[in-house]
Parts: C-alpha cells; sequence; structure tokens
C-alpha cells in the first residue's frame, strides 16, 4: 500500500494523536513539519515560539525514532511542499488534525482541491462548529458557549501513544532542524527560559504536577507568588499533550478549582471559536465603535510604549510582568490582565501593540487566546465587558499579595518592606534607580474616561 503523509503543525505529539492513528491504519506514515513563515505573513511565529519549536521538535523526532519512525522537516510553502511530497512518495492521502487559525484553513482548503485531505478533530475539547445555540447558531459570549461545551462534556477518552509506527518504503529527504536557526544568538536572550521542558513529556510533567495542585486553583491561582497555575499554556498551543488529556486527568477532581481549572481550558477554546467566526479577530475590533476610538499616537506615546515593553512604567506590578515576559517567555494570568490594562487604558495606547509585542514574546502566543485577552481589557471584543472597567495596579498588587513577586522581578525595589514595595513612590521610598510613574492613576483615569466619552458621544 502506498504510505500517507501526516501533516503536523500545532500537534507535536504522540499520544491522542487521532490523525497519526487513522494514517498507521492505513499503512506506512510520513510525518512532515514545515516551517511555513509565507501563509501566516505578519503572523509568523515569534521569537520566543521559535525557541519552544525548535526544542519540542527534537523530542518529537526521538519519539518518532524510538517508535522504528522519522520526523520529515521543510521550509516554505506548506500547500507545494506537501504537493510535492505526495508527487514523490505516489500518495494522494494526506491526514492531519483540523485547525482554526486562518491561515491554516485557507492551506487546508487548497490542499484538498487536488489531494486527499483527510481532517480530524484532536486539538480541542470539542469542534467549536458543532456548539450551537437552540436556534442554530454559534456563541459570542462565553458564558452560554461554556454552559453548551459542558453539556458536551466529558470528551472522549484519550488515545495511548503506538508502540512502533509503520514506516514508508522509503524516506524523502529532510532538513536539518539547526538549518532553520531557530534559536537566539549574539546575544543569546533565552538563558531565563531554562525552566521549561518542551515536548510531550515535559507537558505530561507540568500535568501530573498540577493535579496535586487543582484542588487550591480557584484561591491561589491570582497568586503570583505561589506558582499554582499550571503552566501549560504552551505545551497546549504546540499541541504536545491534548486538552482531552487535560481534561480526563482532573476528572477525578469534583471541587470548586477542578471545575474553575476546566473553564479556563475552555477559556482559551473559546479563543478559537471567534476566530473562526471572525477570521480578522487578531487585528480587527469586535466592536465597530472602536475604529473610531481616539488612540495616542506620536512620539510620546512611541516613548511610553518602549517604557512599557521594558518594564519601566513606575508602576511596579506592571513593570515585574514586563520583566518576566522578557526573561522567561511567559507571564502569570492576573497580571497580564494587569499590564494589559494599562497599556490599554493608563497609556491610551492601541490594543493591537501590546499584542503585537505578547505574540513575539510569549511561549505560549496563541492567536485566539491572545486576540481574545487583549481584545476583552480593551472593551472591543464581541465578549468584553465595558471600556470603563479600569484595572487599579496599586489596588490590584497588593490585593494578590505580590510583593514577593515583585522582589524577584524588579530587584531594585527588593530591599523595600511590603507596605511600600507596592507603590515606593507614595512613601518616598523610590531608589534613584527606579523610573517615576509616567502617570498617576487618577489622570490616567481622568484622560482614558474623557477618550471613552468622545466615543460615546460621536
Amino acid at each position: 500500500m502506498t504510505p500517507s503523509l501526516l501533516w503536523l503543525r500545532q500537534d507535536l505529539r504522540i499520544s491522542d494523536h487521532p490523525a497519526l492513528a487513522a494514517a498507521m491504519a492505513e499503512g506506512g506514515v510520513v510525518p512532515v513539519y514545515i516551517l511555513d513563515d509565507e501563509r501566516p505573513g505578519a503572523w509568523r511565529i515569534g521569537g520566543a515560539q521559535r525557541w519552544w519549536l525548535h526544542h519540542s521538535l527534537v523530542a518529537l523526532g526521538q519519539s518518532y525514532a524510538k517508535r522504528g519512525s522519522a520526523l520529515v522537516l521543510r521550509r516554505g510553502d506548506s500547500v507545494a511542499i506537501l504537493r510535492e511530497l505526495a508527487r514523490d512518495l505516489g500518495t494522494t492521502r494526506i491526514h492531519a488534525i483540523r485547525h482554526f487559525e486562518p491561515w491554516h484553513r485557507e492551506a487546508e482548503a487548497e490542499l484538498a482541491e487536488t489531494l486527499d485531505l483527510v481532517l480530524h478533530e484532536g486539538n480541542q475539547l470539542v469542534d467549536p462548529r458543532s456548539v450551537l445555540n437552540g436556534s442554530g447558531q454559534r456563541y459570542r459570549m462565553f458564558t452560554p458557549w461554556y454552559n453548551r461545551v459542558q453539556q458536551m462534556m466529558p470528551p472522549p477518552q484519550p488515545l495511548p501513544a503506538p508502540d512502533a509506527i509503520p514506516a514508508p518504503p522509503f524516506w524523502p529527504q529532510s532538513e536539518p532542524l539547526a538549518a532553520w536557526d531557530l534559536l537566539p544568538t549574539a546575544p543569546d536572550w533565552s538563558t531565563g527560559f531554562a525552566e521549561w521542558q518542551p515536548g510531550e513529556k515535559g507537558a505530561w510533567r507540568r500535568l501530573r504536577h498540577f493535579v496535586d495542585l487543582v484542588g487550591s486553583y480557584k484561591d491561589d491561582r491570582d497568586l503570583p507568588s505561589l506558582s499554582a497555575t499550571s503552566r501549560l499554556s504552551a505545551h497546549l498551543h504546540f499541541g504536545e499533550i491534548s486538552p482531552r488529556a487535560v481534561w480526563q486527568a482532573v476528572a477525578g477532581h469534583s471541587g470548586p478549582g477542578a471545575a474553575c481549572f476546566r473553564s479556563e481550558i475552555a477559556w482559551r477554546e473559546h479563543g478559537l471559536n471567534l476566530v473562526d467566526q471572525f477570521p480578522r479577530y487578531a487585528e480587527q475590533n469586535g466592536r465597530a465603535p472602536f475604529d473610531r476610538f481616539p488612540w495616542r499616537e506620536g512620539a510620546e506615546a512611541d516613548r511610553d510604549f518602549r517604557a512599557w515593553r521594558k518594564g519601566q512604567t513606575g508602576y511596579p506590578v506592571v513593570d515585574a510582568g514586563m520583566r518576566e515576559l522578557w526573561q522567561t517567555g511567559w507571564m502569570h494570568n492576573r497580571v497580564r490582565m494587569i499590564a494589559a490594562s494599562f497599556l490599554v487604558k493608563h497609556l491610551l495606547i492601541d490594543w493591537r501593540r501590546g499584542e503585537r509585542w505578547f505574540w513575539d514574546c510569549l511561549l505560549d502566543a496563541d492567536l485566539g487566546a491572545n486576540a481574545m485577552n487583549w481584545q476583552y481589557v480593551a472593551g472591543s471584543g464581541v465578549d468584553a465587558p465595558v471600556f470603563s472597567r479600569m484595572m487599579a495596579p496599586l489596588v490590584q498588587s497588593p490585593k494578590f499579595d505580590m510583593a514577593g513577586y515583585i522582589r524577584r522581578f524588579v530587584p531594585e525595589l527588593a530591599h523595600l518592606p511590603d507596605g511600600a514595595i507596592h507603590h515606593p513612590h507614595q512613601f518616598g521610598a523610590t531608589p534613584a534607580t527606579y523610573p517615576q510613574p509616567l502617570i498617576s492613576h487618577e489622570a490616567a483615569r481622568a484622560r482614558a474616561m474623557a477618550a471613552w466619552g468622545s466615543l460615546r458621544g460621536g
């Protein structure tokens, strides 16, 4: 029998892989990963994710080799390369897990015009197109969407990892991973990424560790000093572990912590639900009136944006979050909201500028989740609170006990006591090496509400 191509994208795992299982049932399998920077255009993966991808592909290649198979690597236009591989192998069958990012959807449609592309569900708890209301329409709002999803749970049991994978009669040429230059050099800014272990083994290690903590998740998840979150986001984005495997792992826990965590898994998928309905959601306001919002532009706005990126705003919790992002490729979720709200509402800078920075710096940068969360904070999303809801960093910081978190990432403030570290300027304790606030909270709120008022008045 002719072999089947297995087209890998954000599904870099062996276990619970329906497309791999289907391809194996038909004979020899040629797994191929294509680094396609052409079709995503401006949304090609950022620097941090390229670091993760390198290590994830190394781990995946080892998993295939252990099972008598291999991972074929190619770079370029995914559709053209898959057609070329199919021709060389004498096959027309391609198995793949369905993806919902617009460039993946376009590639799937184009590929299906000439080849037998078989798409499988496997990267979501449920196919977002099947989550419909009583009128047969798709949901935009999270709460009714999640209520419907819960009625469709539990998801199917995960598929086990195969012991062996049948090889094709011959292997097509594979490019050396090192030639892709995914790892940073001169300088190597990834030294702070050492705590991460990309790959399927790393994902399962994270999950096993977190299952022991899930009972207290609801109470502890907003406290960055505790490291009480799962830190599975990058593993889920790259598909090193499936959402249904994560769901099943916490199925034996029935308390509020597990329920809260399951809703967070679904929240991530709601982002894909929105991107699938609105393919330009990562760059276009979900609410049309925001197209007229008076965002700040020019030299002063650019200066403030640079200060925000570098963690030099004069607001300790914001600066801690932005430095954590740069150093580790990740940021605690509560702090993400605070930092994003500060850029959009304190500095009145377009949410899309922050979204792009996160896209390049986050190891877990996901088109749907990133766009949804930024539009949620900005108030411009289809499922977002009003713009006037403005987070106060100087309130959030002590409320969620962030003193230890600030000490870790803003060392120039580490000597300050808990009472002063959240707002050292108020206590006259600001060291000379730390900046004054870009703007006071009171002045920022007045400016933001004036901008909001002008939009509503117009």
